[in-house]
């Protein structure tokens, strides 16, 4: 028998659809905090966050950028803001991730970019959908 735990679930119903938004998932007691639960019509769909190569050279970017230490930690949880970022550093390192990832990143998802593992998970998104 299958068991799985969401922690923090946020649930809304809107024309047939259900939305969930789950911040970690839990299968059998193996954790996979960064999975995502995505809405869907009559059904759930789950999609995994960015790979961990992505959150990788995203981070090497963002401490370029910012022109951090090399012992400054910053991983996939890393806020931007808590790194020292204010909003031209935002956009320089947007533009560096463009510039990596051969993206193009639109302004009002900029905008939704806080955390290192935000802009993994658009730059993952932006070449799928570019695939």
């Amino acid at each position: 028998m299958a068991s799985f735990a969401i922690s923090s679930l946020s649930c809304s119903f809107k024309q047939n659809q259900v939305h969930l938004k789950g911040s970690s998932l839990s299968v059998k007691g193996v954790s996979f905090p960064s999975l995502r639960l995505k809405p869907a019509t009559r059904r759930f769909s789950i999609t995994c966050a960015a790979k961990p190569e992505t959150v990788d050279k995203v981070c090497e970017i963002v401490k370029k950028q910012l022109a951090l230490t090399d012992d400054k930690v910053v991983n996939g949880e890393s806020k931007f803001t808590a790194l020292g970022a204010d909003s031209l550093d935002t956009v320089e390192i947007v533009m560096g991730l463009e510039e990596a990832f051969g993206i193009t990143v639109e302004e009002e998802n900029a905008q939704t970019i806080a955390t290192v593992q935000d802009a993994a998970d658009l730059i993952e998104d932006l070449i799928s959908k570019k695939a």
